[in-house]
């Protein structure tokens, strides 16, 4: 949502009108975001502040959320310890999936302050056996246009470094994220959507997710993607879009908008850039052996 949506504590221009026009039609939607410190209860309260009144929690698909559905289906019996905040131990206990310091069998990481205590514990359980699971792969995220702030994906980096054990990472771009919001849409359309389109803002995470998902994928340019790096990667976007507002006419008629292809530039954008993967999933060598301890 942050870049495609709101950008800070800002409505990017033209998103509710938007928002009102999927609402309107009777459209389908579901925000995700790899952020799991919010629950959707506070993901609405927050639109509404902005401006935005019409969302309810169910409009919401976090990857907290995806990291309790993997658990529940896959290992329904499970016990865990949780380094997070409230979005993911909320969306773990309302699935009956236990908190457990004693021999939990996944260490699940999110977003959050990681304590020494908190990540040395995670360490001994890790090597005692228990599975280490991140619900997703950002190394770290944008909280204004000069600041970021660490991801899930550097604290699980952390712990797979100390341990020698490969994380698995659930969110965008995992298959999973995209699997569950299909069946999310389902749900609220009360059948099959004829098609699916993923609209985002990052290349790694949303575009790379909805191509091999095989969803229609679109780029807009309000958030972390500037244009002339979107040829660097092997997979592309069906669209390239400004913003979100170039839909908004195309949703209530049902025509294609002037908008098809790449904006010539972005006119003057001045978002923040910083160096270094972004994603645990741009991490070239996929196995990295624990260096052996000296006396």
């Amino acid at each position: 949502m942050d870049g495609v949506i709101y950008r800070e504590n800002q409505l990017i221009p033209g998103a509710a009108d938007f928002i009102r026009a999927l609402h309107e039609t009777g459209t389908p939607f579901l925000f995700l975001t790899n952020n799991s410190a919010p629950t959707p209860e506070d993901l609405a309260v927050r639109l509404k502040r902005l401006g935005v009144p019409e969302l309810s929690p169910r409009h919401f698909y976090t990857s907290a959320l995806n990291t309790a559905d993997f658990l529940a289906e896959t290992d329904p019996e499970c016990t865990v310890f949780v380094i997070g905040e409230g979005g993911l131990l909320t969306a773990l206990c309302n699935l009956r999936i236990a908190n457990d310091a004693i021999s939990p069998r996944y260490v699940v990481v999110g977003e959050g302050a990681a304590s020494m205590e908190r990540l040395a514990k995670a360490h001994e359980y890790i090597e005692a056996g228990a599975r280490l699971l991140a619900t997703n792969p950002d190394n770290w995220c944008p909280v204004s246009s000069e600041k970021t702030r660490p991801g899930a994906g550097a604290t699980a980096a952390y712990l797979e470094a100390s341990t020698g054990r490969r994380a698995y990472y659930l969110g965008k771009p995992n298959g999973y994220m995209f699997q569950r919001a299909r069946r999310k849409l389902m749900e609220l359309a009360m059948n099959k959507p004829d098609d699916v389109v993923m609209i985002g803002d990052t290349m790694e995470t949303d575009i790379r997710g909805a191509v091999e998902a095989g969803m229609q994928s679109y780029l807009v340019l309000t958030g972390s993607t500037q244009l002339e790096v979107v040829g660097d990667y092997v997979y592309q976007p069906t669209r390239i879009l400004q913003s979100i507002a170039d839909l908004t006419e195309e949703v209530k008629t049902g025509k294609p908008s002037d908008c098809l292809n790449s904006p010539v530039s972005t006119n003057g954008n001045t978002q923040f850039i910083r160096s270094g993967d972004r994603h645990q999933t741009d991490v070239h060598a996929f196995h990295k052996p624990r260096p052996a301890m000296t006396k």
